[in-house]
């Protein structure tokens, strides 16, 4: 093992003391860059979440392809935009994905709630995995990655009613032939979820550690999505960056009703 190598007796500790749940589910973003070496390496870190978690707990990881022209295949489609971890999960015994080009996978008693089948034109939303670790009071790890790549603020501007898209496409299976399916999603180039991050700490809802070499943050997804309906009822494109600054952004800002109400908030049945 590497001298420089955190060992997974010192992973879990590390673990238990930003306040990681036995028996909880656990979304996890994790950028090995930061948090490696360990001991194990991806694998010896994913161990180490499980021995955590424990066999009532359950473990999810984001899976989804960035591959837009070729239909996903839950089976052998790699996520290396998710990074090493992540890319690692899915390929485990016993861990289920969902068959999706926005896919997540999740090992545990509610794996197959978490991946059930879920739309393709909504990503983010209450039907989706990210939604239902919402709706199961889930814990969210963001280990060596900061809150621009949560995906649980994405459900929140579901949940807010934002009016801001962007045009997609994936390519699917029908009939035996690739098609490409077109959409318009909630999306952006999210570097303004930082913020959240400061919303988190102001009202005490974040846990502050370090696992493995990287800094971590623990916060429940319920809280992650309080405070950020928060400041989107306040202000709808409070994500988003003034026009000129970002081409995801600009796109976003372009999809609204001509002079935006920026105080547009959140739809009748949202929490």
């Amino acid at each position: 093992m590497d001298s420089n190598s955190i060992s997974r007796h010192v992973l879990v500790c590390q673990l238990h003391e930003i306040a990681a749940e036995r028996g909880a589910v656990l979304v996890v973003h994790a950028a090995f860059s930061k948090a490696g070496p360990v001991e194990g390496g991806p694998s010896g870190l994913i161990e180490a979440l499980r021995e955590v978690l424990g066999p009532d707990g359950t473990l999810v990881m984001p899976s989804m392809s960035s591959d837009d022209d070729n239909p996903f295949d839950p089976a052998t489609t790699p996520c290396h935009d998710m990074g090493v971890v992540a890319d690692t999960f899915w390929r485990y015994p016993g861990v289920l994905r969902s068959n999706n080009p926005h896919a997540f996978a999740a090992i545990g008693p509610q794996a197959e709630r978490i991946t059930a089948p879920h739309p393709l034109d909504m990503p983010h939303g209450l039907n989706s995995p990210i939604g239902r670790a919402y709706e199961l009071d889930a814990q969210v790890l963001l280990l060596g990655a900061g809150h621009d790549a949560n995906t649980t603020i994405h459900l929140a501007e579901n949940l807010a009613g934002v009016r801001y898209r962007r045009e997609k496409y994936v390519t699917i299976p029908e009939h035996g032939r690739p098609i490409r399916f077109d959409y318009r999603e909630i999306d952006h180039c999210c570097e303004n979820f930082a913020l959240v991050d400061g919303w988190l700490d102001e009202q005490g809802l974040q846990k502050r550690g370090i696992v493995g070499h990287g800094e971590a943050r623990l916060a429940r997804s319920r809280d992650i999505a309080k405070v950020a309906l928060e400041h989107l009822r306040a202000e709808e494109t409070v994500f988003l960056h003034p026009l000129g600054v970002d081409e995801e952004c600009d796109e976003a800002r372009r999809s609204l009703p001509a002079e935006p109400d920026n105080h547009h908030g959140c739809s009748k049945d949202s929490p």
